[in-house]
């Protein structure tokens, strides 16, 4: 039985050229596995913290080598020998030597580094897909892309408020399929943009990031993409949104700088009731605050029973916070990112949970990525039927695409059934369907 030999770190670059942590796990039979940890433009407050040098020599602050001199010397010393199979052990092991509620000594970066590259070894060792290690095979199933092709907000320097619009491929029979068809609206979308004078440049997860007139606007030109690529929006492609309103939320308020006006929650709420009922949007992600639990409950309320109500900010991947979003009645999905929560056990636990209480589940990226591939196998794994990993632009969105395709040939089943499986009782909800 192979053991963990060694466990090194590396400070490379994510895709927004800042450092963060690559860790190296070798064991005794040779076998090595690198794991990659992402890093976020919009975090929410109860996220894991990410440790960094704050040397303003290095990188402006954002270097990792404490991190770095951490995983290496004071927990790498504690894993050496054990059997990388013991994937809950090392991770509790990991979270006791920190010790804090958020991985504030440590670092979450550090820790979860180590907890991915592990778990890869593991899986190398044992001859199996990532996917096939950490699923059941009963669980298996493809994943919807929510392809963000619009940013604004915190990943984008324009006017655009809301975060990530995106579009959601469903009237497909294949993964590849769905693909295709979002990337030839993405194309499309740029030809468009173009002929009306708006520019084509990029937010940090491969959208455009044009300056635009309204909020509708922004819709519009979506809208327009899908039907000149061939498709029919709401029956092949549906609407999404990131809203990441805890950006644009001060003091009680909601200030909309792209349509020059200000709301109370109530008032938020009825402007996403009407976009809801113009344009055919199936999920919207952060529609609140996540410190306005009141305004999550009025959104609940009057959209709960329509449209996939995501948590991201609010849950923050920590079964903990979820537990009490599930009591409080907020959201009915919740946004997957390993690194708010800092292990993979811990990833685990969330889903799992949000599963048990009937809350979907969507797998996703960080603005500032890497080229690990590891969160599309994740999807597949635990059947979340949902991943966003943004634009397909940039090797370090197109590495997970690109996973999947290749998945998709392992795997039998019907990539439309997912779909219905998942969404469908939005779908009936659709201006358009």
């Amino acid at each position: 039985m192979a053991f963990i030999e060694s466990i090194k770190g590396f400070e490379i670059l994510d895709s927004r050229g800042n450092p963060t942590i690559e860790c190296c796990c070798q064991l005794s039979n040779g076998i090595t596995a690198v794991a990659a940890v992402p890093s976020g433009a919009s975090t929410g407050a109860m996220e894991a913290y990410e440790l960094r040098d704050n040397d303003p020599k290095r990188y402006g602050g954002k270097g990792v080598l404490k991190a770095i001199d951490i995983l290496e010397n004071q927990i790498a010393p504690k894993l050496i020998g054990m059997n990388p199979v013991m994937q809950e052990e090392i991770d509790d092991i990991m979270l006791s030597l920190d010790g804090t509620d958020n991985l504030s000594k440590l670092g979450a970066n550090s820790i979860l580094a180590i907890s991915l590259a592990v778990a890869k070894a593991a899986a190398k060792d044992a001859h199996l897909d990532f996917y096939e290690y950490v699923g059941d095979s009963s669980a298996y199933s493809m994943p919807i892309p929510f392809m963000n092709i619009l940013n604004g907000g915190e990943h984008a320097s324009n006017n655009l408020d809301i975060q990530e619009l995106m579009i959601v491929p469903i009237g497909f029979n294949s993964f590849a399929d769905a693909l295709r068809a979002g990337t030839e609206i993405y194309h499309t979308l740029a030809a468009i943009l173009l002929e009306n004078g708006l520019v084509t440049t990029v937010g940090d997860e491969g959208g455009f990031a044009p300056n635009v007139g309204s909020t509708d606007e922004a819709f519009d030109y979506i809208l327009l993409a899908i039907a000149r690529a061939g498709y029919r929006a709401g029956k092949d492609i549906y609407l999404a949104i990131d809203v990441a309103a805890s950006e644009f939320y001060h003091k009680g308020k909601y200030r909309i700088a792209t349509d020059n006006k200000t709301y109370d929650a109530r008032g938020w709420c009825d402007q996403l009731v009407k976009l809801v009922k113009k344009y055919p949007i199936i999920s919207i992600e952060d529609g609140m605050a996540e410190d306005d639990s009141h305004g999550w409950l009025l959104l609940t309320e009057a959209l709960g029973s329509k449209v996939q109500l995501v948590g991201d900010d609010l849950f923050v991947t920590q079964a903990k916070v979820l537990r009490k979003g599930i009591d409080d009645g907020l959201a009915n999905a919740i946004l997957i990112k390993p690194n708010q929560v800092g292990t993979l056990t811990g990833t685990l636990l969330t889903i799992a949970l949000a599963k048990k209480n009937n809350y979907n589940v969507m797998i996703s990226h960080r603005s500032g990525e890497t080229a690990d591939n590891l969160i599309a196998d994740l999807a597949v794994a635990c059947g979340a039927g949902q991943i966003k990993t943004g634009a397909p632009r940039g090797s370090e969105r197109l590495v997970k695409y690109n996973r999947l395709v290749k998945i998709e040939t392992k795997l039998t089943g019907s990539y439309r059934e997912v779909a219905t499986k998942v969404l469908s009782k939005y779908f009936k909800n659709s201006v358009l369907s």
